[in-house]
């Protein structure tokens, strides 16, 4: 079951070469229970090593939007599977051995700071030495949509050109929804869960977009069986920029997909505070949006001058989903869902002014 649900780009996608080269992993948990959610950010910078950007990092958006990370500047230290979703990051240890995945218990022990993450599991344990901030954690995934129809072969997010170095940088959801069970640590304060929403995905490449957005969320009220993540941004196509969207639902075992390839996606994206999004195709229509009155949290993100503060998020902003199914001159409602624990972000810039874009699709 779980190698069914392995969508492609899960492994590491680095080839050893010594140009500008990156890849992130993101792992969000919601805790419906107590409103809040927990999103663990790791990447790693010029792995080659000797170069100004090279370096790992853990960033992890906590409770109300708090923040917290840690770098790991011995890229050495860093392993990737070249065939499956497995990575990790050792910092503080006294193991003299090629940095692996290691069983939970012996991970718990020997490794005083660092992460390692599969398809299944979450663990590591970062600290703030200026502050004594920290943050322990450990959890269990079950996988339950990685990005495609129950039952079905996965998709890559981007398409099939998404295998050809054409679309910088890569962008892949790894599982669009699965379960969680395990506990956080934060500051001392313990949450305990069990088949929390989970989520997951990944970027990676050689060039890096110069302005984006996102939404996320995977726990909504009264709809138990129901994952949103939409997004955008400028991204670079050979020797031009394109602006591209897509918004993907998992509902009730089905995939709705609207990619630039078949539908028209429209935005209306202010510089901060409203994601508005549209998307049709020949069978259904999308509207969503989310708000926030919060100001959110600055986080480092992936530049070409390294891992620098250059986006902004909240992991509770509101969210409305409304998804239709076209017949003739009407349509039909299949559901209406709110959230009050969206995942918002923009990215790069400038954002001075709203962005307002559509995709160019088609259809007769």
């Amino acid at each position: 079951m779980l190698d069914a649900l392995q969508t492609p780009h899960s492994e590491y996608h680095w080839d050893g070469s010594y140009t500008r080269f990156f890849e992130g992993w993101y792992f969000r948990v919601t805790l419906p229970n107590c409103g809040q959610t927990f999103g663990f950010m790791y990447s790693i910078d010029d792995p080659i090593g000797g170069k100004p950007c090279s370096g790992g990092a853990a960033q992890i958006i906590g409770p109300d939007d708090e923040y917290l990370c840690r770098t790991f500047p011995k890229v050495e230290q860093f392993w990737g599977s070249s065939s499956s979703l497995a990575l990790g990051h050792w910092g503080k240890t006294t193991l003299n051995m090629p940095p692996q995945y290691l069983e939970p218990a012996q991970f718990e022990a020997d490794i005083q700071e660092g992460y390692q993450a599969t398809a299944t599991l979450n663990q590591g344990i970062i600290h703030n030495p200026a502050s004594n901030a920290y943050c322990r954690w450990q959890y269990e995934i079950k996988p339950v949509y990685g990005w495609a129809d129950s039952g079905a072969p996965q998709q890559s997010t981007a398409g099939w050109l998404s295998y050809l170095p054409i679309f910088e940088p890569g962008w892949q959801i790894l599982m669009a929804h699965g379960l969680a069970t395990g506990e956080i640590d934060w500051h001392g304060k313990l949450y305990q869960f069990t088949d929390a929403p989970a989520y997951a995905e990944k970027n990676w490449g050689h060039s890096f977009p110069k302005k984006w957005f996102w939404l996320n969320c995977n726990s909504f009220e009264n709809e138990s069986d129901l994952a949103l993540t939409a997004g955008g941004g400028r991204r670079k196509v050979l020797w031009w920029e394109e602006s591209a969207a897509l918004v993907g639902i998992h509902y009730r075992g089905k995939f709705y997909e609207f990619v630039p390839w078949n539908s028209q996606v429209k935005w209306q994206i202010q510089p901060w505070g409203s994601w508005q999004m549209q998307a049709r195709n020949t069978e259904y229509e999308v509207e969503l949006t989310g708000t926030t009155n919060l100001p959110g949290i600055p986080l480092r993100a992936p530049t070409q001058q390294g891992l620098i503060f250059f986006c902004r998020d909240t992991m509770q902003g509101q969210l409305t989903l409304e998804l239709r199914q076209r017949c003739a001159n009407k349509s039909k409602t299949i559901f209406k869902a709110s959230s009050s624990v969206c995942g918002l972000e923009i990215g790069g810039g400038p954002w001075q002014e709203p962005w307002n874009s559509s995709t160019t699709f088609l259809w007769g």
